[in-house]
């Protein structure tokens, strides 16, 4: 079982930048694929970003790639998710899960998630 908690979510003018932290639980998170999603009102849960279990793989979805940037410190079993640059389209709820797989976008354990709201 793994608990994750997400924290840094917020309002934020169009332009700004927050920083958002996934928290895990247990001591095998360097084992683990991770990932952030964003699901806004209304529409179907999006693939945001994938880290490997080093960190030294990434994948953006193509709608934030060159604004965010996800990375991880497994020494501290936390993932986080730079977003920079943000656009209204960017509000939602964001949660990070822990991926079956690289490339996937199926999970098993998910956040509760934090929200983003960007205001224009």
């Amino acid at each position: 079982q793994v608990q994750l908690v997400e924290s840094g979510g917020g309002l934020v003018q169009a332009g700004g930048s927050l920083r958002l932290s996934c928290a895990a639980s247990g001591r095998t998170f360097s084992n683990y694929i991770m990932g952030w999603f964003r699901q806004a009102p209304g529409k179907e849960r999006e693939f945001v970003a994938a880290i490997s279990r080093s960190g030294g793989g990434t994948d953006y979805a193509d709608s934030v790639k060159g604004r965010f940037t996800i990375s991880r410190d497994n020494a501290k079993n936390t993932v986080y998710l730079q977003m920079n640059s943000l656009k209204p389209g960017d509000t939602a709820l964001y949660y990070c899960a822990v991926l079956n797989g690289w490339g996937t976008e199926e999970y098993d354990y998910r956040g509760q998630g934090t929200q983003v709201t960007v205001s224009s």
